[in-house]
């Protein structure tokens, strides 16, 4: 089964770039790939800074990217760059952790100013990574998210994209699913029948 993984660098466990990586991973598992969402905030962050990569949770999500066919790194943008909480979890990684693997950038932020830090700031990291394929970045102004009621076993705060910004991201994912292995027309059932 073909899978992909998602990092999110947010500070925030409730924030717009969760959303966005919830709404991407939803897509792509409609597509019949596994997913997961790794929240790097929830790592143990003295561990993380130490690169102790003898850790259960560090070396547990060392070797989920090493398994992974696709990853997506998420952050917000802050002052022109990625969040130094993704950047802890980016210098734990060996020196080729993103070798052969289809990448997808995808970011938050404020402004149209901070558009151009997912080419300026993390396309270089990921290509020194050993990406095979770094897919277009996708920014996601603020703005486009628009905020709605809880879920159960949410936090108490859930944002949405408003359409143009949806329309966005099914089109990011689905150049970054044409760079991913196809899943098997066993996966692609299993998804349609669990909707």
């Amino acid at each position: 089964m073909s899978t992909v993984l998602a990092l999110s660098g947010s500070p925030s466990g409730t924030s717009r770039t969760v959303a966005a990586v919830r709404g991407a991973l939803d897509l792509l598992a409609d597509r019949g790939y596994q997913v997961r969402h790794v929240a790097v905030r929830d790592l143990p962050a003295a561990e993380l800074l130490a690169a102790d990569t003898r850790h259960p949770q560090i070396s547990g999500v060392l070797t989920e990217v090493a398994q992974a066919d696709g990853v997506i790194i998420a952050t917000p943008i802050y002052k022109a760059s990625y969040t130094g909480v993704i950047k802890a979890l980016l210098d734990v990684l060996p020196q080729h952790g993103l070798r052969g693997k289809a990448v997808l950038p995808l970011a938050t932020g404020g402004t149209l100013a901070h558009l151009l830090a997912v080419d300026y700031a993390l396309r270089p990291v990921l290509a020194a990574l050993g990406a095979r394929h770094v897919v277009s970045g996708t920014f996601l102004l603020d703005s486009a998210f628009v905020s709605g009621p809880a879920e159960p076993g949410h936090p108490p705060l859930r944002y949405g994209l408003a359409p143009d910004a949806e329309l966005r991201l099914t089109d990011a994912i689905a150049e970054f699913a044409a760079a991913l292995p196809a899943p098997s027309l066993d996966d692609e059932v299993a998804a349609l029948t669990n909707r």
